[in-house]
């Protein structure tokens, strides 16, 4: 879905009074992506591999609710993405996704899952072998703005360490971490079935 659909639901929904909660008064904060994207860059391919979502903020879009388990695989210029995991209703899914750079030059990559819209994907903070922490943000007309961020690691679980890492970073950029939801991951998934879907 494109910005112009986007700010169409929008105004559809601010007609009908009826503006979506994650939609909110505001501005998307300023990061210093091309810092970040000059950094990141080169290192690409050692963000291949798999990756399970240990926390996120409140996201309408994000259909997978527990045993999130992310598979990047880089052709030189973009990530496709296989993720895979529980609803809330108990059942298996599967979502196919692709990361890219963003196609209008700007310094970060964009996100880009069937049935949803590409958004921002700014890789705040990563250390490439352990975690990685996630920021999109997208700013529209009259003052406001929508932002969803993820805590990623290697494995089910996350040191204390670098969940310190993760709420340093958001907390840089005025986001606030008490709005982070941990993930359901570890004994309770069967991440082997998951592979097979």
């Amino acid at each position: 879905m494109n910005s112009l659909a986007i700010l169409l639901v929008l105004v559809a929904a601010v007609a009908a009074d009826k503006i979506p909660d994650f939609v909110v008064p505001g501005q998307c904060p300023a990061v210093d992506e091309s810092k970040l994207w000059t950094e990141q860059k080169p290192n690409h391919a050692n963000y291949a591999g798999v990756w399970y979502q240990f926390a996120l903020t409140n996201n309408p879009y994000q259909l997978i609710d527990k045993c999130v388990r992310n598979d990047y695989s880089f052709d030189g210029s973009q990530f496709d993405i296989t993720s895979t995991g529980v609803t809330a209703d108990g059942s298996l899914l599967k979502r196919n996704g692709k990361v890219y750079p963003n196609p209008l030059g700007e310094p970060h990559l964009t996100v880009d899952y069937e049935n949803s819209w590409a958004a921002p994907y700014v890789i705040l903070d990563t250390d490439y072998t352990n975690f990685a922490c996630l920021y999109s943000c997208h700013s529209y007309n009259f003052g406001y703005y929508s932002d969803f961020a993820f805590i990623f690691t290697r494995s089910p679980s996350l040191a204390d360490k670098f969940v310190k890492r993760c709420e340093a970073a958001f907390k840089s950029i005025n986001v606030d971490t008490s709005r982070f939801i941990k993930t359901v991951q570890g004994t309770s998934c069967n991440y082997d079935v998951q592979k097979t879907l």
